[in-house]
């Protein structure tokens, strides 16, 4: 497991409560979020890989550090109003969940 994924892990389970079985109301809206912002990390986290920083940069320093900072720009942005996932998954799952809803009371 990379460090990547042990932090998408971590933010996850740290967010969670420790009440099994419960699901929060705003978890379709909550999740949706989380996947916007993990999706803009990624997406950052490439265009950063692409500016030349001189003679300064370099190691694997550079790439976990890099990475966080891909993050803090991805959770702002979503936090400003994001690209538009957000918003379409949200709609997505509540029409997973109506469908689901419906072929259950058939």
């Amino acid at each position: 497991m990379d460090i990547k994924t042990s932090m998408a892990a971590l933010q996850v389970t740290g967010a969670q409560h420790a009440q099994p079985g419960a699901v929060a109301p705003d978890a379709p809206a909550s999740a949706a979020k989380e996947f916007e912002a993990m999706f803009l990390t990624q997406m950052v986290d490439e265009m950063l890989k692409q500016v030349d920083i001189g003679e300064f940069g370099g190691g694997q320093a550079e790439e976990t550090w890099r990475y966080f900072l891909a993050e803090a720009f991805g959770r702002e942005i979503v936090e400003q109003g994001g690209a538009g996932i957000a918003p379409s998954l949200r709609s997505a799952l509540a029409a997973y969940a109506q469908s689901g809803t419906t072929e259950q009371g058939s």
